[in-house]
């Protein structure tokens, strides 16, 4: 990530307000150190704290167009610049950074060139021509904007509030997916995906389709000249992520530079089930994988710098910042300055556990809507300044803009938690990953059935429900006798055990309930999972919690 800050309008326009904008935008330096860029036309400004990560050798910014007329300055990334470059073999490129077709769109298409961009931005553009500017930001403010207003009529543009608080009247959050012009004034909305509406979406769902979108938004965030990794917490969307960075890293450019394995990194408090999720994912994946530590107290004395980088007061936000600061410093430390993260996904697919609640599809769904277009406000803050504040630049391809047009295009009802189907939240990712060969993650063997052949010998339950049922038993009645007062062996639909050999499918899941049996009633038994394991693509239907039996998911 970099930094930016624009002025335009300034009353004064001497060495002093000169040397004070170079002051202000000192204070973005943590988002940019490898170096500072400031270009001043009469009454404009427009500096640039640059975090090298594309063309460290020749991207300096704030960049132009051939003659110099038309000016800009970008902190973000633009993905299918090469393919933009295609559309403009008639401009001449100074260097090879991915943000300079930005000056060059704007002179072949004027103002309507932003949906163009595939990436994640903020920018501010001047046109000495005629002395207006417009600024941007993308579709969903994976990067922060702030737009200002200065005592003596000026506006102000920063990525982050710091450069604006001591010379700005009043100041705002730059909305997402908008764009201002001086010509026409005011904000207007670029992005108009069909999910913006919140209309209740029918595109029924396609596990390949989903998964091949997903895949395609990770692989073009490989694009970099610079060390990279991903951060992985061991829960399902950062494993996703890891799991097919690590399966297509070899053919990407990256590999050519820094080598086909892998790097992950996670942080907990020691003995943290997230680390210990984190490496058997890891070990999965044959990643090289980073843990760090950190204590509660190192946590403490943190917050101070955290809330200053951060720049809310949001208790959620700040307790998920914490972490990500201290590791993003530990990840600075070794060298490398990009990380891919899972940011996005419990907002689109329903994944916090309230969405248990949804009275139906619809409420579903514009729920998932309004959840993703607050993610600039909470997740996509945290992920960017928490990294920002050590020069570490984070890319989400949970956001990606065509990925998010797959996945908010499908019928909310396959994403709704219906657990008489099998389904727990996020399941349709879970499902579309799942995949017999090569399998993206592993497959873990539920601990609670593995050792029931121990703790039960006799009529040993194949199922969680009946595990349940069995320590309930067993509380009121411990004796030998009363175990062999109830019949055993496997059931399907009420069946006697000599019954199930009739059809083999009925094998693979014998549910002993008289309700159904599977080629029969085929409804009933759509989408099954295997009741004997526990993956991270299916959940944990049923986990263990004092004693008692819950239903939950085993990651989110």
């Amino acid at each position: 990530m970099c930094g930016i800050l624009a002025v335009f309008g300034c009353v004064d326009n001497s060495p002093v307000k000169r040397a004070r904008i170079i002051e202000l935008s000192r204070r973005l330096r943590h988002r940019g150190p490898d170096w500072s860029g400031l270009h001043c036309y009469q009454d404009c400004y427009l500096a640039h704290q640059r975090l090298a990560i594309v063309d460290p050798a020749s991207g300096d910014q704030p960049l132009y167009n051939e003659d110099k007329t038309v000016v800009v300055t970008v902190n973000g990334e633009i993905y299918n610049h090469k393919e933009l470059r295609e559309k403009l073999k008639t401009h001449d490129f100074r260097t090879g950074s991915d943000c300079e077709v930005i000056a060059h769109l704007y002179e072949e298409y004027g103002e309507d060139f932003v949906d163009m961009l595939d990436g994640m931005f903020s920018f501010v553009l001047l046109d000495t021509r005629d002395k207006s500017f417009i600024a941007a930001r993308d579709a969903i403010g994976i990067t922060p904007l702030y737009m200002g207003w200065g005592h003596d009529g000026s506006i102000w543009f920063a990525s982050e509030m710091k450069s604006l608080s001591d010379d700005c009247e009043r100041f705002i959050s730059f909305l997402p997916g908008h764009i201002y012009s001086s010509k026409h004034g005011g904000l207007k909305r670029w992005y108009n995906p069909p999910w913006y509406s919140e209309q209740i979406p029918s595109t029924e769902y396609d596990p390949i389709v989903l998964r091949e979108a997903f895949e395609k938004a990770v692989i073009k965030r490989l694009m970099t000249d610079v060390p990279f990794g991903v951060l992985l917490s061991g829960g399902l969307d950062s494993s996703l992520v890891a799991a097919v960075a690590s399966r297509y890293l070899a053919n990407s450019e990256g590999a050519c530079q820094w080598g086909s394995q892998l790097h992950t990194f996670c942080i907990g408090l020691k003995g943290s089930p997230d680390l210990r999720a984190a490496r058997e994912v890891a070990d999965y994946l044959g990643t090289r994988h980073h843990e760090f530590y950190f204590t509660v107290q190192e946590g403490l004395d943190a917050l101070e710098e955290v809330i200053y980088h951060i720049e809310t007061y949001d208790v959620t936000t700040i307790r998920a910042s914490t972490p990500m600061f201290l590791m993003s410093r530990k990840i600075k430390s070794l060298g490398v300055k990009m990380v891919l993260s899972g940011e996005g996904s419990d907002e689109i697919f329903g994944g916090y556990l309230y969405f248990h609640k949804a009275p139906n599809k619809e409420e579903f769904h514009t729920e998932t809507c309004r959840k993703v277009k607050a993610l600039h406000l909470y997740d996509c803050l945290r992920a960017n300044k928490s990294t920002s504040a050590w020069g570490l630049e984070a890319r989400v391809p949970f956001l990606d803009k065509e990925f998010l047009d797959t996945a908010m295009s499908i019928d909310p009802e396959w994403k709704m938690v219906r657990p008489d189907l099998g389904r727990i939240e996020k399941w349709i990712l879970r499902n579309a990953f799942d995949v017999e060969e090569k399998p993206y993650l592993p497959k873990v063997p539920d601990p609670i059935l593995t050792n029931a052949k121990f703790i039960y010998p006799e009529n040993t339950p194949s199922t969680k429900e009946g595990y349940y049922y069995r320590t309930i038993f067993e509380k009121f009645f411990p004796k030998n006798a009363a175990r062999s007062t109830v019949p055993g062996g496997p059931s399907v639909a009420c069946s006697t055990a000599k019954a199930l050999e009739w059809d083999v499918s009925w094998s693979k899941n014998p549910d002993p309930s008289g309700r159904a049996a599977l080629g029969v009633h085929e409804a009933a038994y759509e989408d099954t999972v295997d009741p004997t394991k526990d993956n991270l693509m299916n959940g944990s239907p049923l986990k263990l919690k004092d004693g008692t039996l819950e239903k939950t998911a085993e990651v989110v």
